[in-house]
């Protein structure tokens, strides 16, 4: 059966029609498959929900909605009734995160939701999981955004570190996903140093840690003295790094972990000095390789730059449509 027939895009999700369930909802409702646990993803309010274990408890820590999930270990086939079976995928992009493949009447279909291609030491890497529609996220889908090696721009964070001995490093990082990534790409780079937290990012910080992701010393920020943070890697919120808290730091070069610092418009809004070009989602290249790999007749784009994308996939006689769904935002990259 073409999944036209039984895949319904709506603004507000992704319709599964035989099993009378949802793809990431933006609004509740009674059964929903969740990909990952962004806000723009995820929400409390659901009357049932499956998502991976790592995924329901972080919506149990964000939304208090854990105890009402069904957990869903990775690639572990699941009948959702009326002849929906559903699994789910590594995604790449924060713990927890999947793909999630549904397959009715011999026909397979993928939900990307937001995903990388690039390592990751705090979550499994992406799995190419063929299919014949693949329905995927364009966050960075332009031929201009290509994201460096990570590794690159956590050595430009040490040295900022190294020639500014008397200062912190003050890092811009959302709280799910891109602090704790931050912190583990920091560990893979050799650096053992206590790592400080603004008190935002604390509790998911320990639930990934509870969750098997060794994040070495942490330590929040709190009332310490300004001389015992000089020299020092901070991590905070985006929205706290010019606030009253940032005062008590000494003197931090301030930087923003995140694969809008690529346009350097973006990185002048935030006063950022240091920008750190590290995403979680895919680039150009990433993307279209994806596409390549995973050889689907169709490709159906949720959101990001679809026309791009799209226009990609036609030049290429490979059937593609933009989605355009609201609520899917780019800020938590």
């Amino acid at each position: 059966m073409p999944a036209q027939d039984w895949i319904e895009p709506h603004p507000t999700g992704i319709y599964v029609k035989p099993c009378d369930a949802w793809i990431d909802p933006s609004v509740a409702r009674p059964r929903a498959l969740v990909t990952h646990g962004h806000a723009d993803h995820a929400r409390g309010g659901h009357g049932a929900v499956w998502a991976t274990p790592e995924t329901l408890s972080i919506m149990g820590l964000r939304y208090g909605v854990e105890a009402e999930g069904n957990a869903v270990p990775y690639c572990e086939e699941l009948d959702l009734g009326c002849g929906v079976t559903v699994s789910f995928h590594p995604a790449g992009h924060v713990l927890g995160s999947a793909q999630i493949l549904l397959q009715y009447q011999g026909e397979r279909v993928v939900v990307t939701g937001d995903y990388k291609r690039r390592p990751d030491p705090t979550c499994p890497p992406f799995e190419v999981v063929p299919c014949d529609v693949f329905i995927t996220e364009a966050t960075f889908g332009l031929p201009v955004f290509t994201h460096p090696d990570t590794s690159e721009e956590v050595a430009k964070l040490l040295e900022a570190r190294a020639a500014n001995p008397e200062r912190c490093i003050l890092v811009g990082a959302y709280a799910l996903g891109k602090a704790q990534r931050v912190i583990g790409e920091l560990r893979d780079a050799g650096y053992e140093e206590t790592i400080y937290l603004h008190g935002a990012l604390e509790k998911m910080c320990r639930l990934y840690e509870e969750l098997g992701v060794n994040l070495g010393s942490l330590e929040l920020v709190g009332d310490l003295p300004q001389e015992e943070l000089k020299g020092a890697i901070v991590l905070a919120p985006p929205g706290a790094m010019n606030d009253r808290w940032s005062r008590r730091l000494p003197d931090p070069i301030t930087a923003m972990a995140s694969g809008w610092m690529r346009v350097r418009q973006r990185a002048r809004q935030r006063n950022v000095e240091l920008p750190l070009v590290i995403s979680d989602h895919a680039d150009w290249n990433e993307l279209t390789r994806t596409i390549e790999e995973v050889s689907p007749k169709e490709v159906w784009v949720t959101h990001g730059r679809e026309d791009a994308l799209v226009h990609w996939c036609t030049m290429r006689q490979r059937k593609a449509r933009a989605l355009a769904m609201v609520g899917r935002e780019d800020e938590d990259d």
